[in-house]
């Protein structure tokens, strides 16, 4: 039972990661389309202001796009840490424990905070920039 057990948490750990692949990647990947296509609005906005209500459309989505991205993230970092936790525990129980460093723990949050991170400061370029332009 416990094998069965170790292979659940193992295999939810590994769905949790792609999880977290698949939130940053269309995070980074929206922030940059999207930067791009303000970017090449500016010209226009200058003089049409329909130019200028997209781009605010598109800050608009950026905003709700990252801060989904953002509680994903950190409900994908709780559900780590609950998940990693566990396999602690039974480690210690099954006496395997000094096989798992428990400050992978620490590790994957720091990782976690990098990932917000990068989150924010790629949204916030694809923001700022546009209007610096514009």
């Amino acid at each position: 039972m416990i094998e069965h057990v170790h292979k659940h948490i193992t295999s939810e750990l590994q769905q949790n990661t792609r999880t977290d692949i698949i939130f940053i990647l269309t995070s980074i990947f929206l922030n940059l389309i999207t930067l791009s296509v303000n970017s090449g609005l500016v010209e226009k906005s200058r003089s049409d202001n329909s130019s200028l209500m997209v781009m605010f459309v598109f800050v608009t989505l950026i905003v709700l796009v990252n801060i989904v991205v953002i509680i994903g993230l950190m409900k994908g970092r709780q559900t780590r840490n609950k998940l990693v936790n566990g396999l602690i525990s039974m480690y210690k129980d099954q006496n395997v424990s000094k096989y798992y460093d428990e400050t992978l723990v620490g590790n994957y949050n720091v990782r976690y905070n990098l990932f917000i991170l990068v989150v924010v400061c790629t949204g916030v370029i694809a923001i700022i920039i546009p209007f610096i332009l514009r």
